[in-house]
């Protein structure tokens, strides 16, 4: 559910562009030892969510910079739900970008888990081509291919698509201190999507199992504006 935006100045501003919401469901026990002790997970009927979003970054800016110093990449995060004083919220096991300087900037500014890749996205007609491969040792990858589908209803309050796609919150936690952000923009306009294939390794890499199955639900949205607060310490 949509949140109030913030009586603040926002710390910066972006455009989230052709994104596409792929979600697993494991047993909670699988999903808890991974997020920090201060965090509650947040299943849905018995179940943890882990949702891969591949999309594309467009504007990223802080509030100090002019639109002209903008930064336009490529970006997946992995993540699952969780809460922090009842408050529903995203953490990130990890996060891909093909940006250097954005990856250390966030790395710096948000603790967030961020890594550099190579990635890659086509469009042909109303088929999607997206490869992430992540530039360290191991380096894990993603690849996906789907087709874009109808125009979904607007998302309902309780509803599955508005568990998964209306967050508004992350949380970190730095030397046991919780850190809170938020994101204002209006709701997504989601869509269907026909997956064609996927070859996913990121979610192996975050500790859970590898699914070795299709994503439980597949969602595609064009994009919205973004206005991003904090972080803000909140313990």
């Amino acid at each position: 559910m949509q949140l109030p935006r913030p009586d603040l100045k926002p710390s910066g501003t972006q455009a989230w562009r052709e994104l596409l919401f792929l979600h697993w469901t494991f047993p909670p026990e699988l999903v808890r030892p991974l997020v920090p002790a201060e965090l509650d997970l947040d299943p849905r009927d018995g179940l943890a969510y882990v949702g891969v979003v591949p999309f594309r970054m467009a504007d990223v800016r802080p509030a100090f910079l002019p639109r002209v110093f903008a930064l336009n990449f490529l970006e997946l995060n992995v993540r699952t739900y969780v809460r922090y004083r009842g408050r529903p919220g995203v953490y990130f096991f990890s996060l891909e970008a093909a940006s250097l300087l954005a990856v250390k900037g966030a790395r710096w500014g948000w603790g967030l888990p961020y890594f550099r890749a190579r990635m890659s996205t086509t469009t042909d007609g109303d088929v999607v081509t997206y490869a992430s491969t992540r530039r360290d040792r191991a380096a894990p990858h993603h690849q996906v291919r789907y087709r874009l589908g109808d125009l979904l209803p607007t998302t309902a309050p309780d509803t599955l698509e508005d568990f998964l796609l209306e967050r508004y919150l992350l949380f970190t936690v730095q030397k046991g201190r919780v850190y809170e952000g938020q994101v204002f923009h209006v709701p997504y306009p989601a869509q269907r999507a026909e997956l064609l294939a996927v070859d996913d390794q990121l979610v192996a890499a975050a500790g859970l199992p590898d699914p070795a199955r299709a994503p439980d639900t597949v969602h595609y949205a064009s994009g919205v504006d973004v206005e991003v607060f904090g972080p803000y310490p909140v313990t």
